[in-house]
């Protein structure tokens, strides 16, 4: 009588390592689909500058009697603006690429399933850095200057990154969640332009009116721009910048878990 070998089946385990071995590697995939496609950063380079003309030269003397003014108060305000909006390509892109069906093929790869998502989030921190620094830039050569140290910049610079970083993981949970690339873009926006026109972005709080001033002072925008200001510029700060921590990780600690499971269901 032959007797057959079975073999015992190996379960597999959540390795911490193996899940950040897996995320790097494909974060670098996101880093180099970034430098083969540099038109994609248009929106995060282009966009900003185009956001400081119009507003400084154009609305700067009606709104701070003057544009030097208004620059120093807007720039921290465009900077979180176009990190905001700029959240939303990576649900575009990844729900891309779930229509172009990669996501089936690192199905079929011996990798940790949430690498994928957050491989795609930890690439985007170039976008964040980009437009930092496009941003700076190109008010510097408008005028603007930094009142504060150089550390309390680096510490703006830093939150303004961290906060584009876990604001992302909203627009990943909405690329895993609608049909078409399409629907992401307008869905974004949708949410986007709200959360940065009913905010002390372009005008101060107190201008506005009073049934729109409650939801401007909890407006996680509100918070950042703030913070930044006050880190920037030497303004008083208060506790905007735990305010900004706290909503970086409630976008974490809500929409992760739903884009992981979201993503779930789809491969």
């Amino acid at each position: 009588m032959t007797t057959i070998a079975v073999q015992p089946q190996i379960k597999s385990q959540f390795n911490p390592l193996r899940l950040v071995r897996h995320s790097l590697e494909l974060t670098k995939r996101s880093l180099i689909k970034t430098y083969r496609t540099p038109e994609a950063l248009i929106d995060v380079t282009v966009q900003p500058a185009l956001f400081l003309l119009i507003f400084v030269y154009i609305f700067g003397g009606a709104v701070a009697g003057g544009t030097h003014q208004y620059l120093q108060f807007l720039m921290p305000g465009i900077l979180a603006q176009t990190i905001a909006m700029g959240a939303i390509s990576i649900g575009v892109n990844l729900n891309s690429d779930l229509e172009k069906g990669i996501f089936d093929r690192f199905r079929s790869l011996p990798i940790a399933r949430s690498a994928p998502l957050i491989g795609a989030v930890l690439g985007d921190v170039v976008r964040y850095v980009i437009v930092t620094i496009s941003t700076f830039s190109f008010a510097y050569l408008m005028g603007f200057r930094i009142d504060a140290s150089p550390l309390h910049a680096i510490a703006g610079c830093l939150l303004a990154v961290l906060f584009g970083l876990c604001l992302s993981w909203a627009m990943v949970f909405v690329g895993m969640l609608v049909r078409t690339s399409g629907a992401v873009q307008g869905i974004g926006f949708l949410v986007m332009m709200p959360l940065t026109f009913a905010s002390n972005v372009f005008v101060g709080t107190m201008t506005l009116p009073g049934w729109m001033q409650g939801f401007v002072k909890v407006n996680p925008l509100t918070h950042l721009v703030e913070s930044m200001r006050g880190l920037f510029l030497g303004t008083p700060v208060g506790n905007h910048v735990w305010w900004t921590l706290a909503w970086c990780a409630g976008f974490v600690v809500v929409f992760m878990p739903l884009a992981l499971a979201a993503y779930r269901k789809k491969v």
